[in-house]
């Protein structure tokens, strides 16, 4: 028998695959908070965009620190999601 050097293609397939494991669905959730961050930042957009034009309701600051509260829980997300996967 010949031993042959493993193969470079399929050894990063292995290291990939044993990434997903132990991290199963990681792109998913990082897609998830891009999306829902991109969300809060618009609607926050909206409501700012009331506040200028004076068209403030009661719950029209409720609704913007809500749309705030949004973005800062995602962006928390994300660097939590990252600091994980930097972990040795």
């Amino acid at each position: 028998m010949i031993d042959r050097p493993p193969d470079p293609d399929k050894e990063a397939f292995r290291q990939r695959l044993l990434k997903e494991a132990q991290a199963p669905y990681r792109g998913l959730r990082q897609v998830l908070y891009l999306v829902f961050a991109a969300s809060g930042f618009i609607g926050a957009l909206v409501f700012l965009m009331k506040l200028i034009a004076g068209q403030a309701s009661p719950d029209l600051l409720a609704n913007f620190a809500l749309q705030l509260g949004v973005i800062a829980l995602m962006v928390t997300l994300w660097r939590w999601e990252q600091q994980k996967s930097s972990k040795p």
